[in-house]
């Protein structure tokens, strides 16, 4: 997997959500925030995640769609439990997944972030293909995105902890790091609290 033109994956399908806009700073990408994801919750399958990112969530679909369906929320990218990718809005725009963050002393964090979603949730680990798709995702990115130091690799949980838990108790944070390998070898002793294209389309 490589960075493209656009600041797009090669390997990744590209649905184009609307929820996006310009960064403050376009040459300002220095934090790589992992999520997690499922809809419904603890649920996997179907295209409920691009719906919700390309504005087109059913709220008649499932109860808990009623709740969520007017949120206007992206990530950059999502990987889903085959490994495959999607990805939702160029890497030098500014996706809107962190909410209300902080990172050390900056608040904010879409203005200088990439997201990328798991498909998963607290309670279930994620996929070897998962973890394939996310190593080959950061390594692709990395060297583009300098800024993107190993500290600066972290979970949703830890830029928001009163609020998010993901990518939660599952997420293997040595064998990512591990993954990385001579991109970034001193990931393996940054110390951070946490943190497809899938056989059913949506688009």
């Amino acid at each position: 997997m490589t960075l493209g033109p656009g600041h797009r994956l090669d390997g990744a399908v590209f649905l184009a959500s609307p929820n996006h806009d310009e960064r403050p700073d376009p040459a300002d990408i220095s934090l790589l925030v992992i999520h997690a994801i499922s809809l419904p919750p603890d649920q996997f399958g179907g295209h409920w995640i691009d719906d919700l990112f390309l504005n087109r969530l059913d709220p008649a679909a499932h109860p808990y769609f009623a709740g969520i369906h007017t949120r206007r929320v992206s990530a950059h990218a999502c990987i889903f439990r085959d490994g495959a990718i999607t990805q939702y809005v160029p890497f030098d725009r500014r996706a809107w997944h962190a909410g209300e963050s902080r990172f050390e002393d900056r608040g904010r964090c879409n203005d200088f972030s990439i997201g990328i979603e798991l498909e998963g949730c607290d309670t279930k680990p994620f996929s070897d293909a998962q973890y394939a798709t996310l190593i080959a995702a950061a390594r692709a990115l990395l060297p583009h995105y300098p800024a993107i130091t190993p500290r600066r690799i972290v979970g949703h949980s830890d830029i928001a902890p009163v609020r998010k838990t993901d990518p939660g108790p599952h997420f293997d944070w040595a064998r990512f790091r591990a993954g990385l390998g001579p991109v970034n070898a001193d990931l393996i002793a940054a110390t951070v609290s946490g943190g497809v294209q899938r056989k059913e389309r949506g688009a």
